[in-house]
């Protein structure tokens, strides 16, 4: 399940492509027009700043705008900042230690093929299709 976090870091990405005017924008203009809290949204765009998604500036015409151009993101990378794991159970993880009954686990192949539905479909949407 996809949280709060993840879909309000979506809206932050929508709304900057969306009002992006080749200057900083505030993020109390981007939280009155998603009617988000300003504070909530703080922790969500230093999580995409960090991740070099977004670039920020503070103090007077300070704000945020997005380090490229909307077709060049995926929602699969925007989710991954916030939400970590996409895997839709543990042993399929990034990284995650190879599972000792894997070679025998009746339902493997199912939880494969869903997990590798989901990775296709948020990595061939682009920021550009959902403004």
């Amino acid at each position: 399940m996809i949280s709060t976090k993840g879909r309000y870091a979506l809206r932050v990405m929508i709304d900057l492509a969306q009002n992006d005017k080749g200057h900083y924008i505030p993020l109390k203009d981007i939280a009155e027009r998603q009617q988000i809290s300003k504070k909530y949204l703080e922790t969500i765009v230093k999580d995409l700043v960090g991740a070099k998604l977004l670039t920020g500036v503070s103090g007077k015409g300070g704000g945020y705008k997005l380090a490229r151009k909307p077709e060049d993101y995926t929602v699969a990378e925007i989710l991954k900042v916030t939400e970590g794991s996409l895997a839709v159970v543990a042993c399929l993880d990034d990284g995650a230690a190879k599972c000792p009954r894997a070679a025998y686990c009746d339902t493997l192949p199912m939880w494969t093929e869903y997990n590798n539905m989901i990775k296709n479909f948020f990595n061939s949407k682009r920021l550009s299709d959902l403004i």
